[in-house]
């Protein structure tokens, strides 16, 4: 079984190794006593970047997982879909 991300995961690792970077960035900021408002605007920044390849992968899923379920029907395709749900009511809630 393939994902859904699989064509487009060099670019996911790309951007995940970015907010790597990011959050040792802040590491340091915080370790050299940086103004607040400044490490929270990368704070902002990381998150924004996490949420990028969060809502790629949840459309990915979609297209892909949830599509795939859902053409096949039976326990899968419900499966699927609530697996999508649960996860839009997690990004919804962070």
């Amino acid at each position: 079984m393939t994902h859904g991300y699989i064509k487009d995961k060099d670019d996911y690792l790309k951007r995940l190794r970015r907010v790597e970077g990011q959050i040792r960035g802040l590491q340091r900021m915080v370790d050299d006593d940086v103004y607040c408002i400044d490490i929270l605007t990368q704070v902002s920044a990381a998150t924004k970047a996490l949420e990028t390849v969060a809502l790629g992968l949840l459309n990915d899923h979609l297209a892909h997982c949830v599509v795939d379920a859902a053409r096949g029907g039976g326990p899968d395709a419900e499966v699927k879909l609530k697996e999508a749900s649960d996860a839009i009511a997690r990004l919804v809630r962070s």
